[in-house]
């Protein structure tokens, strides 16, 4: 009876197993995930600094075993969760300057020397948008505030004549 209740270990049966799907979903996930990485690093490009660089497992050129395609799985999710975190944050960051704005150029009085720039809200250029006393010190005595918009980047060609 004892001998029925024995079993074999699974070490001792050396069964072989086929690790090319595996490998190939791992593989599959790891170009979406890089492909997703990528996507969110052009779309915070000038905006705000992602770090996309992967991590090498070794030095030299070998194929990776299971644990270590699914370590650089795991790495490349926990990036990409990063960069959406970053994004995120940032486009909230950009939703209140936006408000920001739509309010100073309702009130300009209430947001005195106030300066949002193009960058703050998430367009590109160098633009910004000041709150200042019209008329300079008689303007600000008197309580006379306009938003002024600045026209941008200054001119190529007066930046080489300053240069000279």
């Amino acid at each position: 009876m004892a001998d029925l209740l024995e079993r074999d270990s699974f070490t001792e049966l050396h069964v072989g197993v086929d690790e090319s799907l595996a490998r190939a979903q791992l593989r599959r996930q790891i170009g979406r995930l890089e492909r997703e990485l990528a996507s969110l690093f052009a779309e915070a490009f000038g905006r705000v600094e992602l770090d996309h660089r992967l991590v090498a497992v070794a030095a030299e050129p070998r194929l990776l075993d299971l644990g270590e395609l699914e370590g650089l799985r795991d790495g490349l999710a926990a990036q990409v969760s990063d960069a959406r975190l970053t994004l995120f944050e940032r486009a909230r960051v950009e939703t209140d300057n936006r408000e920001l704005l739509r309010r100073m150029l309702e009130s300009p009085a209430e947001f005195r020397w106030v300066r949002v720039s193009r960058a703050d809200i998430g367009e590109p250029g160098c633009g910004a948008w000041h709150s200042r006393p019209r008329l300079g010190l008689i303007g600000m005595l008197m309580g006379w505030w306009r938003v002024k918009v600045s026209s941008g980047c200054p001119l190529a060609g007066r930046l080489a004549a300053v240069e000279r």
